[in-house]
C-alpha cells in the first residue's frame, strides 16, 4: 500500500516537473527570441578600409646570373670562366602603404633584407675537374612604388626605384678531382669575399599583387593578407664593379598588413515627401490653312555656285560627271543659259541646280577669260598625301589652259592631305567614309570679286552665285501650319489625326516640335474641296492621353497664277551653324532690299544625312533661325516691320531635301539654308 502511494506521489512529481520544464523552455524561447529581434532592430557600425596601411612583407628571390665571373678578388683567380647560373634568396621587410579606399592611385615603402645568392653551373678547369662557384650576396633594400589600381577593385600594379646597399658578399669556390685520375686528391674549398663590390646600386622594379580582406566590414582594425610578385630586370643590377656579372630577378611573395577604418556615416533617413498635386501645362492647339492654294509659281533662284570640285579617291582625272567642252564650244558658252541644257542622267531631285554645278570648272574658266587681273590658285586635298592633291589641282588646271586658253601664270597649284575646312573633325567616329569621300577634292581660292560671291572675306568662299529661272516642285504656301503650344513642356510627342466626312483617319507624327507644316496635297487627294476634322492627339509626361478638336476647310478650286518668287540659297560647312561671319552682309545689303512690301518670308533649313536624325533636326532649325535674326535686324535698320517670317528645320528628311546624298556634292548643298521671298497675293 505505502508502495502504491509513493508510486503516485513519484509520478505526481515527475509529471509536474516536466510541465515546469516545459513551460520554463517556453519561456526562455520567447526571451531569447525577443533578444535576437532586439539585437536585430539595433543599427550596427561599419567601418571603412583604412588609407594607413603597416605590416610585413616576406617572399623568395627567383635570382638569375648571367654575364662572366673570373677574378674573384685580387688574390684569387679560378681558372675558368663561370657565366649562367641561378639561385633563391629570402627576402624579408617591413612595409608601409597609403592608398585612399576606391582610388586608384597610392604609395608604398618597403625597406628589409634582401638576398641575391646563388650558385653558378658547373665548370670544366683546364685539368679537366668539375668546379663550382657559390656566393651568399645579400643586401639591405629600400623599394619605394607608387600604386595603382586600374579598376578601383583589389588588384594592384606597382613601379619603382630599388636602392640597396651591399651587406654580404662571401663566395666559396670548390675544385673536384679529374675524374680519370682516381688517386687525385681534391683541393680544398676556397672561401672569402669577392673585391670590387659595389656599395651601391640603383635599379628598378614593377610587380601585381592582389588584396585579400581578412576583416569585415563591423571590424574598425582591419587585416589584409596580399599575395604580390615583382620583376627586377637585370640593367643597374651589376654588383661588381669588374667583370660583366649581372642578376635578373623574380620575387614571389605575400604581404600581411594592419590598420585602422574610419565609421561609414549612415545615410540620413529619407522621409517620404508629401504627395504634391500635379498640374498638367495647358496646351493651346491651332491650325492655319491658306484660302488659296497657288500654282507652282516661276522662280528666280539666286543659286550658290560652291568652290569645290570633288574627285574620286585614288584617281587624279577629272571625274566625268563634270561638264567639260570641247575648244570649239567656248565660245557659245555662257552661264546664264545652263538651266536651258537638258540634266546630265544623275541621281538627285534638284538636277537643273546639279547642271549648273558641274559646270562649275567651265564658269570658273569664263570668268578667269573675261577677267584679265584675275588670279586663282587650286589647292588639292587627298588622303593618299600631298603629291597626290597636286596632281588633281594640276588636270583642272590643265583643262583650263588648253580649252579656256588661259594664262599658266595666272592658275597656282598647291597640294595637301586635308583642306583648309575639313569635313572630318578630329575625334569623329560616326561615317567617316562619307566625310572623308567629301575632302577628296580641289577648292577654289581666289582674290577677285569678280570670282567670288559678294562680300566674301575668306579664301575659302563660294564663287559668285548664278541665276537660274524654274518652275517650283512644289507650291511653297501650299502648307497647313499646325500648332501646339505649350506641348514640348507638356508632352513628350503629339500626334495628328486628320479624318474626312466618309471616316477615312490620317495619321501624322509623332512630333517634338511646337510646330509643323504639312502639305495640302498629302492631306487632299482627289476633291478640290472638303472639310475635315483634325484631333491633336498628345502623350502628357505623366502618362495621360490629352486630345483637342478642331476643322480644317481646304479649298483648290481657284488656283490664280502668283507673282514671280526669288530665292536664295546660304551654305554651310559641316556640322556648322554659324557660317553667317561670311554671309551676314549679303543677307542686309543683297536679300533685304529684295524682300517685298507687306511680303513673307519663308527661311527652311536642311543638312545631309550625316549625323544622328536629333541633332541633324536641331541643327537645320538653329541655321534657320540665325538667317531670320539677321534678316529682321536688317528689315528693322531699314525701318521695315512690314514682312512676316516661315522658318522650318527640316533636318535631313529625304522628303525635303532639296537634293539626294549619294554625291559629296549632294552632300555639301544639303547643308544649307533656302530663303524664298513671297509676294503678298
Amino acid at each position: 500500500m505505502i508502495y502504491k502511494i509513493c508510486s503516485k506521489r513519484v509520478s505526481c512529481m515527475t509529471r509536474s516537473l516536466y510541465i515546469l520544464a516545459k513551460k520554463s523552455l517556453m519561456v526562455g524561447a520567447f526571451i531569447l527570441a525577443g533578444m535576437l529581434v532586439s539585437t536585430q532592430g539595433q543599427d550596427t557600425i561599419k567601418y571603412s578600409n583604412p588609407s594607413w596601411w603597416f605590416g610585413a612583407a616576406a617572399g623568395a628571390n627567383f635570382n638569375f646570373y648571367r654575364g662572366s665571373t673570373q677574378q674573384l678578388n685580387s688574390t684569387f683567380m679560378v681558372p675558368a670562366v663561370f657565366h649562367n647560373g641561378n639561385g633563391i634568396g629570402l627576402f624579408a621587410a617591413p612595409l608601409v602603404e597609403f592608398h585612399k579606399p576606391g582610388k586608384m592611385l597610392g604609395f608604398m615603402l618597403q625597406a628589409g633584407y634582401d638576398s641575391r645568392k646563388g650558385k653558378w653551373d658547373q665548370i670544366k678547369t683546364p685539368c679537366n675537374c668539375p668546379a663550382d662557384l657559390n656566393t651568399d650576396l645579400n643586401y639591405v633594400t629600400v623599394e619605394p612604388s607608387l600604386r595603382f589600381a586600374p579598376f578601383k577593385s583589389t588588384f594592384y600594379l606597382y613601379a619603382g626605384p630599388r636602392l640597396a646597399f651591399d651587406l654580404g658578399k662571401s663566395f666559396t669556390y670548390s675544385q673536384k678531382t679529374n675524374p680519370d685520375v682516381p688517386e687525385q686528391v681534391a683541393e680544398p674549398d676556397v672561401t672569402g669575399d669577392f673585391s670590387n663590390i659595389n656599395k651601391m646600386l640603383l635599379s628598378m622594379q614593377v610587380g601585381a599583387g592582389i588584396d585579400i580582406p581578412l576583416s569585415s566590414e563591423l571590424k574598425k582594425t582591419k587585416w589584409m593578407l596580399s599575395p604580390f610578385v615583382s620583376y627586377h630586370p637585370y640593367f643597374g643590377q651589376d654588383p661588381r664593379s669588374i667583370e660583366t656579372w649581372n642578376i635578373t630577378t623574380v620575387r614571389v611573395g605575400i604581404a600581411l598588413k594592419v590598420g585602422s577604418g574610419k565609421v561609414i556615416p549612415k545615410p540620413p533617413k529619407i522621409e517620404e515627401p508629401a504627395k504634391i498635386e500635379v498640374i498638367e501645362p495647358v496646351v493651346k492647339f491651332s491650325l492655319e490653312a491658306p484660302k488659296i492654294i497657288p500654282t507652282a509659281p516661276n522662280v528666280k533662284e539666286i543659286f550658290p555656285l560652291r568652290n569645290y570640285i570633288f574627285f574620286t579617291k585614288g584617281s587624279t582625272q577629272i571625274p566625268d560627271r563634270y561638264v567639260l567642252l570641247r575648244k570649239d564650244q567656248v565660245k557659245n558658252f555662257k552661264e546664264d543659259q545652263l538651266q536651258e541644257l537638258e540634266p546630265k542622267k544623275i541621281p538627285g531631285r534638284s538636277e537643273r541646280q546639279m547642271i549648273v554645278y558641274h559646270n562649275v570648272i567651265n564658269i570658273l574658266g569664263n570668268r578667269i577669260s573675261k577677267n584679265p587681273t584675275a588670279t586663282v590658285k587650286l589647292v588639292g586635298s587627298s588622303a593618299l598625301g600631298p603629291q597626290d592633291g597636286r596632281k588633281m589641282a594640276e588636270s583642272v588646271k590643265a583643262y583650263l589652259v588648253d580649252i579656256f586658253g588661259i594664262d599658266p601664270s595666272r592658275i597656282a597649284v598647291e597640294g595637301l592631305t586635308k583642306p583648309r575646312i575639313p569635313s572630318e573633325k578630329p575625334g569623329g567616329t560616326r561615317e567617316l567614309d562619307l566625310l572623308r569621300e567629301g575632302d577628296q577634292r580641289v577648292s577654289i581660292e581666289s582674290g577677285s570679286m569678280d570670282i567670288l560671291t559678294e562680300f566674301q572675306t575668306g579664301l575659302d568662299g563660294p564663287l559668285r552665285p548664278v541665276d537660274i529661272f524654274a518652275k517650283q516642285e512644289a507650291p511653297v504656301e501650299g502648307n497647313v501650319n499646325f500648332k501646339a503650344e505649350g506641348a514640348t513642356e507638356a508632352f513628350t510627342s503629339w500626334t495628328l489625326e486628320i479624318a474626312d466626312k466618309n471616316g477615312r483617319i490620317q495619321n501624322f507624327g509623332p512630333f517634338t516640335q511646337e510646330q509643323v507644316n504639312v502639305p495640302v496635297k498629302s492631306i487632299l487627294s482627289t476633291p478640290d474641296e472638303a472639310d475635315f476634322k483634325v484631333t491633336m492627339v498628345g502623350q502628357s509626361k505623366s502618362g495621360k492621353v490629352v486630345k483637342q478638336d478642331s476643322m480644317l476647310h481646304l479649298d483648290m478650286r481657284t488656283l490664280p497664277v502668283p507673282d514671280e518668287l526669288t530665292r536664295f540659297s546660304i551654305i554651310y560647312e559641316f556640322d556648322n551653324a554659324d557660317a553667317i561671319n561670311v554671309y551676314e552682309q549679303y543677307l542686309v545689303d543683297i536679300i533685304v532690299p529684295k524682300i517685298p512690301k507687306n511680303g513673307k518670308v519663308i527661311v527652311s533649313g536642311y543638312t545631309d544625312i550625316i549625323g544622328e536624325e536629333e541633332h541633324n533636326l536641331k541643327l537645320s532649325l538653329d541655321r534657320a533661325n540665325d538667317v531670320k535674326k539677321i534678316l529682321e535686324t536688317g528689315l528693322q535698320k531699314a525701318g521695315r516691320n512690314d514682312v512676316t517670317f516661315e522658318v522650318h528645320g527640316y533636318g535631313e528628311d529625304p522628303s525635303k531635301a532639296p537634293f539626294d546624298n549619294k554625291l559629296p556634292e549632294e552632300r555639301f548643298y544639303n547643308r544649307t539654308v533656302i530663303i524664298d521671298l513671297v509676294p503678298n497675293k
